[in-house]
């Protein structure tokens, strides 16, 4: 089964959902700002992803500074944010069992179909 962390006010995360609908793959919808991934969830993702915490945060959003992280800021220190503020999670995001793809761009999400 596929998890589909989605943004429903993202552009790219609508476009990957569409991407997701086409492909005829059975998934589950999790809309992660009306329900946070935990930091237990997000260590799990992140080993997914085979990506350091930074990689798969929006630097860019307001609360990324307010929250003093910075580029430098330790992967434990970025995923306890990351879990009180979800808007800081890369999107959109589809995993498995076994793996994580983030959809920049959008077709990224499709490489989790492949064995």
């Amino acid at each position: 089964m596929y998890i589909f962390l989605h943004n429903a006010r993202c552009s790219k995360s609508n476009e990957a959902l569409k991407l997701m609908e086409k492909a005829g793959k059975k998934y589950i919808l999790r809309e992660y700002l009306k329900s946070p991934l935990d930091i237990d969830e997000l260590q799990d993702l992140q080993e997914k992803l085979w990506k350091s915490a930074i990689q798969f945060t929006r630097t860019n959003e307001k609360e990324f500074k307010e929250q003093g992280l910075t580029k430098d800021s330790s992967d434990i220190q970025i995923l306890k944010k990351m879990a009180a503020f979800p808007k800081l999670m890369e999107r959109p995001i589809v995993y498995s069992d076994s793996k994580a793809f983030i959809g920049r761009p959008a077709e990224e999400i499709l490489k989790i179909f492949r064995k």
